[in-house]
């Protein structure tokens, strides 16, 4: 069989209905905090805000998930209910998104975003976890349909609150599109939930609270799974860079429609559309740090190369050029971790991941904010493209990993 062949085969794994689902619920939870973000510039200038109080509230969002960090993982990889845990994490964050709605209060807007941060943070976990140990021998591509739901709701949340702005108010647009989250959550109770309950019978794995403390422990000396996390961290404190700031860029400098903003905000998402299954079916066969390489240099670039186009339609094409390195990223780093620790510990592996990535990413907003009152919003960009090359670096000095990690003995 040819490689090309060997590498398309591997999206004929079977059983894959809870793989779309748990993916749709992703999309879901994205949905949620794109929502947010799309709705910044409109909401700065409702309530008079600065760049810096505008950045405060997506701050608050990481925040609030570092915090729940502390308690997600044990949460998740003691009780073992994982399908549970994202049913509550997209209903809590539909129902945050009403109230975010109903109010124009800035201490309320901020507490609804820090429920909207935790419940993204309980998400990934539980949701990482559930699908590693379901499908063991295909984690990159069913960790990138996880990556391609996040691609969708966050590509069509722009595009579906830029045409809604046109016609109603941004609190309106916050409680209309909250509407098609608690769908997504009925699905995952009714269709997911089952399947997880009748692996945790078959299995009977349980953990107590020792050896989660154990785990951890070890997880923390890991200089492996340390540096691929702080790897991470660096690009996902760039990427909440470019979702505070490029709405902002469209609407401020670039002086576009809520249409034309949503259309480029879309793009980018788009463009993750194509590359995660891609890149997460390749890093199955060919290994995890070539592809994570490729992207980092491609994003970093990118980013850089923002900050001298200063028209609409070559701004989209790039900001979508962008999207493809950028999210090519995020499943294979997933896959990486999920490669280095054992299976019973892979919430634990992924809150700690994405704790890290939560404590860096809160001061993006904050600097971001400081940076572009003081010199300007495109100034905000060479910092973003910095941040980015320490991501590029990192990955750099990273260990050599096999694609396929033998499971730890029972």
């Amino acid at each position: 069989m040819s490689t090309s062949n060997n590498l398309f085969s591997i999206f004929r794994v079977q059983g894959q209905t809870p793989v779309y689902m748990v993916g749709l619920g992703h999309g879901a939870i994205h949905w949620v905090g794109m929502v947010v973000y799309v709705l910044l510039p409109y909401i700065r200038q409702d309530l008079g805000l600065s760049f810096v109080e505008a950045g405060t509230l997506v701050a608050i969002f990481h925040i609030s998930s570092t915090v729940a960090n502390i308690g997600s993982g044990l949460t998740v990889d003691i009780t073992g209910r994982r399908v549970l845990f994202q049913v509550i994490s997209v209903a809590v964050g539909g129902v945050s998104l009403i109230i975010f709605g109903l109010t124009a209060n800035y201490l309320i807007l901020a507490a609804m975003i820090a429920l909207i941060g935790i419940a993204n943070n309980f998400w990934h976990p539980a949701a990482i976890a559930f699908l590693s140990t379901q499908y063991p021998n295909n984690r990159g591509y069913v960790l990138s349909i996880h990556a391609l739901g996040a691609n969708v709701g966050d590509a069509l949340a722009p595009l579906a609150v830029g045409t809604l702005l046109g016609w109603i108010t941004w609190q309106q647009v916050a409680v209309v599109n909250a509407l098609p989250v608690f769908v997504v959550s009925l699905l995952l109770l009714l269709i997911v939930l089952p399947k997880d309950s009748l692996a945790r019978d078959k299995t009977k794995r349980t953990m107590g609270f020792r050896e989660y403390v154990s785990g951890l422990g070890g997880m923390v000396k890991d200089k492996a799974v340390m540096g691929l996390s702080l790897m991470a961290a660096f690009r996902t404190a760039a990427q909440v860079g470019l979702f505070t700031f490029l709405p902002l860029y469209f609407v401020d400098v670039l002086k576009a429609s809520p249409v034309v903003m949503g259309t480029g905000m879309m793009a980018m998402q788009v463009a993750g559309v194509i590359a995660a299954p891609i890149a997460g079916a390749a890093s199955d066969r060919i290994g995890q740090r070539p592809i994570v390489i490729m992207g980092t240099t491609g994003t970093t670039i990118i980013i850089a190369a923002l900050t001298f186009i200063d028209n609409e339609l070559m701004y989209i094409t790039c900001i979508a050029v962008l999207g493809l390195c950028l999210y090519a990223i995020r499943p294979v780093v997933h896959s990486w971790l999920m490669h280095m620790v054992p299976d019973h510990l892979g919430g634990s592996a992924t809150s700690l991941m994405f704790g890290i990535q939560s404590a860096l990413a809160a001061s993006m907003p904050i600097i971001g904010g400081i940076i572009a009152d003081t010199y300007g919003l495109t100034s905000v960009f060479y910092f973003i493209a910095a941040t980015m090359l320490i991501s590029n670096l990192i990955v750099l000095i990273l260990p050599k990993t096999s694609p396929t990690r033998v499971a730890p003995a029972e």
